[in-house]
């Protein structure tokens, strides 16, 4: 693969204590450099133009603002220093690059991943929020939906946070399919069932809210029966990837469980779904915040683009799961 990587992510400070650290992307690093065939690139900070496209300007200028002055705690979650402002940019800036490059033809060994911070799929138009401050996917898809590059996108989102800024910016738009699995309770505390788009949208937002304790035979499970049927039926031009780690089963902040292999054969099936439909491929990290289990996920993303097939997942999804799936599957109409 090509990742998507800027020194200047690493001068976001959060302090010792917090759970998303410069350490991350540190890890990420040593993990791939026992990898054969990673190649580097560094994108462009994304502009103030690009960050209002999906982000209200009086917020970009308060986000700017607040760490010209220094920074400090934006919320209890989601601090900043003064460096914050070019980091969030080029993480920003990171995703744009990832998708440009996956619109350019950049696939297989070469397909882009953007490992950017602070993540984004918790900032909304207006706030930010849960690490985050800029939604870095949403950026670099209206980036090339402004440009012209594409008319529909798919966002699909399985870090096991739900990705509410994701959803809210897209929330009524008929132009982006975003699709979430993620832990039933957990922080933010959106995405149900029947949060399924706006008047102008409607099931174009996918919510899968899994119980804590699923793994890889319930992710694949909504893959194989929910995302799949609600791609073919949306046929999209651009496949993007929120691509959090956190629901391993290694993660200290959830209780969900998938395993390494399972997230690289969530890989192989959103590989499959995008090539069926043409539809170019970028992935953008957002959150997995355990270094061990988040280096050895991204490296087995990277050895799927590089030859590895993974083991299919062993075992029966959970009676909660299948629930969960068919009241997904009654409100899409899949």
């Amino acid at each position: 693969m090509k990742f998507g990587y800027r020194e200047r992510c690493l001068d976001h400070d959060t302090g010792t204590r917090h759970p998303e650290t410069a350490d991350r992307l540190r890890a990420i690093r040593r993990g791939l450099a026992r990898r054969y065939g990673v190649v580097y690139e560094e994108g462009d900070l994304a502009d103030r133009a690009a960050l209002e496209a999906v982000h209200d300007p009086d917020y970009v200028a308060a986000v700017e603002e607040f760490c010209a002055d220094g920074g400090g705690t934006w919320d209890a979650d989601t601090v900043a220093v003064e460096d914050t402002w070019e980091a969030a940019r080029a993480s920003a800036g990171l995703a744009c690059w990832a998708v440009e490059a996956a619109l350019d033809g950049a696939d297989g060994r070469e397909t882009p991943f953007s490992i950017g911070r602070p993540p984004g799929h918790h900032a909304e138009s207006d706030e930010a929020m849960g690490f985050c401050f800029f939604n870095n996917a949403a950026v670099a898809v209206q980036h090339a939906i402004d440009d012209g590059a594409i008319d529909r996108a798919v966002v699909f989102d399985w870090d096991v946070h739900h990705g509410n800024g994701t959803q809210e910016i897209f929330y009524d738009r008929d132009d982006v399919l975003y699709a979430s699995i993620h832990e039933r309770g957990l922080f933010p505390g959106t995405g149900e069932i029947l949060e399924t788009g706006g008047p102008n949208a409607r099931k174009t937002t996918l919510n899968v809210p899994f119980p804590g304790g699923s793994g890889d035979v319930e992710f694949t499970a909504a893959v194989d029966d929910l995302l799949d049927p609600a791609v073919e039926r949306f046929d999209p031009d651009l496949f993007v990837v929120s691509a959090g780690f956190d629901a391993h089963r290694n993660d200290p902040i959830s209780r969900m469980r998938v395993s390494t292999e399972g997230f690289g054969h969530l890989t192989t099936r959103v590989r499959e779904i995008a090539g069926r439909h043409d539809a170019p491929l970028a992935f953008v990290l957002e959150g997995g915040y355990g270094l061990d289990a988040l280096a050895d996920s991204v490296g087995m993303v990277h050895e799927v683009f590089d030859g590895r097939e993974p083991v299919d997942p062993d075992g029966e999804v959970t009676s909660k799961a299948r629930r969960v799936i068919a009241d997904v599957r009654d409100a899409h109409d899949l």
